[in-house]
């Protein structure tokens, strides 16, 4: 017994060692991609502003934006996995549905990365940054020998790191890992990944400053004679993140469908070309939309120019993303959330004499609601705001608005945004792959038809082992009469190329 558990703790300290490693990589490379957005985006801003004194240097422009789409396209050619924001990449890692050459994921999403989301397009920096994070934790454990679960397991702190490092967000990192990729708690991962987060934000706030990602100073706590307004802004952000998903998967490729004469990869031409004319009219709205969102409250917009702006932004967000370009909907999901809750505060203020100085409120709400409509992720989406706008006072009305939109596009049938994608992403037949052998690890959760059963009692997929299960800090090697309980952790065993359809028939137990 003591034997086994100083091998629990050594594996445990292993871990936690190079969930370290991990986190400092993550750290260093996120922020200088990050920093590296920041500073082209500003070049870019203020070549726009040089154009609208010489219009004359459009026509150069315009052959470096093509340019730039030859280059991108050349990476996305040759790497089609950096292609998106990356998350349904990883969630395909994780799953061992999809296989990917770390190096080469790296250099090619950091460079495409920067070209796409550097050059103005309505991109978000933080799937990247996922992807990023995930490939420095599935290098690590690459370089230094780990089996296949150290390998997802270091992959998911990388990602949980990438998150925690774009948005100084160390515990929203944790919980996007938890919640959004793994979808079910393993302290084993928990642990790793928020040792990485919290080291990737360390070097992060140590290159950027304590200063919030969204900085919009001191939220006061919002008056319970406005709570009532809160399900209705769920409600309408539910609706809206359903037309979201719809149109992301339903309408944009038919869009990009008219286009056939381009190759593929070769797609961001368009939205290069198109975003000249934005550009040039309204150099500070071009790019991700963090500092966008800033400046919003500040504004005073009239409701037809909100509406007007969500249009734009709504659709060039789609345009861009759809090209199949080295970018994230994180952040243009959040930016639109924050027009949307401008909208719906107007209305409140104009009609049913609502304190204008809750504005602020509104679109902090709104930017948590329509994530949680569109990426089913709500506690993610509430720790993300409340760790990007640096306070604590607004989890309550965050919640019930989250909580709202959820169930609202839940009853519409809205599937959560990223699984839809990475759906899309492989062909019918995904359990195809190389033969080679898999491990992966099946918790056992509240609503598994496993649970309280001996393994000798279930009818189990074929061509699969329960190497181990871990119960706690406790690992046990099972037989036929270990009994499976809620909160364990199976380890299975088998070939890769069936990995997916014993996944699928395992998930398929729970109710």
């Amino acid at each position: 017994m003591k034997h086994s558990l100083f091998t629990i703790k050594d594996r445990r300290i292993r871990y936690i060692a190079k969930g370290i490693l991990v986190g400092i990589f993550t750290g260093i490379v996120v922020s200088l991609f990050r920093l590296g957005v920041e500073k082209i985006l500003e070049s870019i801003v203020q070549l726009y502003a040089l154009f609208r004194s010489e219009p004359i240097w459009l026509l150069p422009w315009a052959v470096v934006s093509i340019l730039a789409a030859l280059i991108i396209g050349l990476l996305v050619k040759s790497e089609p996995n950096i292609k998106g924001s990356g998350i349904p990449q990883v969630e395909g890692q994780v799953q061992g549905v999809i296989h990917v050459q770390w190096w080469s994921i790296l250099w090619k999403k950091f460079i495409g990365g920067l070209i796409a989301i550097g050059s103005g397009l309505f991109l978000g920096r933080e799937g990247p940054s996922i992807q990023l994070g995930a490939a420095i934790g599935l290098g690590t454990s690459k370089l230094t020998k780990g089996d296949e679960t150290e390998e997802t397991v270091l992959l998911s702190s990388g990602a949980g790191a990438g998150l925690a490092a774009a948005f100084n967000a160390p515990v929203a990192g944790l919980m996007f890992v938890l919640e959004e990729v793994h979808h079910n708690f393993s302290p084993l991962v928990a642990v790793t990944t928020f040792t990485s987060a919290i080291v990737a934000n360390f070097v992060s706030l140590t290159i950027f400053g304590l200063t919030p990602v969204i900085n919009i100073g001191a939220v006061t706590s919002l008056p319970l004679q406005y709570y009532i307004y809160l399900p209705c802004l769920g409600i309408f952000l539910g609706l809206a993140g359903w037309l979201y998903n719809k149109v992301l998967l339903d309408i944009l490729p038919k869009f990009y469908q008219r286009f056939s004469f381009i190759p593929k990869h070769f797609n961001s031409v368009i939205p290069l070309l198109l975003l000249i004319p934005i550009g040039y009219y309204l150099p500070s709205i071009i790019g991700g939309g963090s500092g966008f969102i800033v400046q919003l409250p500040k504004w005073n917009l009239s409701l037809f120019i909100l509406i007007a702006l969500f249009i734009l932004r709504f659709v060039f967000s789609m345009v861009s993303y759809g090209a199949s370009v080295p970018g994230g909907i994180f952040l243009p999901i959040l930016s639109l959330g924050a027009i949307l809750g401008t909208i719906f505060a107007q209305l409140m203020i104009h009609y049913f004499q609502m304190d204008a100085r809750y504005l602020t409120h509104f679109i902090l709400f709104a930017m948590a609601g329509y994530f949680t409509a569109i990426g089913k992720a709500p506690l993610t989406a509430i720790l993300l705001v409340t760790e990007m706008v640096g306070g604590l006072n607004q989890l309550m009305p965050l919640a019930v608005v989250s909580l709202t939109a959820y169930i609202t596009a839940d009853f519409l049938g809205s599937k959560p945004i990223y699984e839809s994608l990475l759906e899309k992403l492989l062909p019918v037949d995904h359990s195809i792959s190389i033969n080679k052998p898999y491990s992966f690890i099946h918790p056992i959760e509240a609503n598994s038809h496993l649970a309280k059963k001996a393994i000798k009692d279930v009818q189990w997929p074929e061509d699969m082992i329960i190497s181990s299960l871990h119960r706690g800090n406790e690992r046990i090697l099972p037989h036929g009469e270990t009994k499976i309980y809620i909160g364990d952790h199976l380890i299975i065993n088998c070939d890769l190329k069936k990995a997916s359809t014993i996944q699928q028939i395992l998930k398929e137990k729970q109710i």
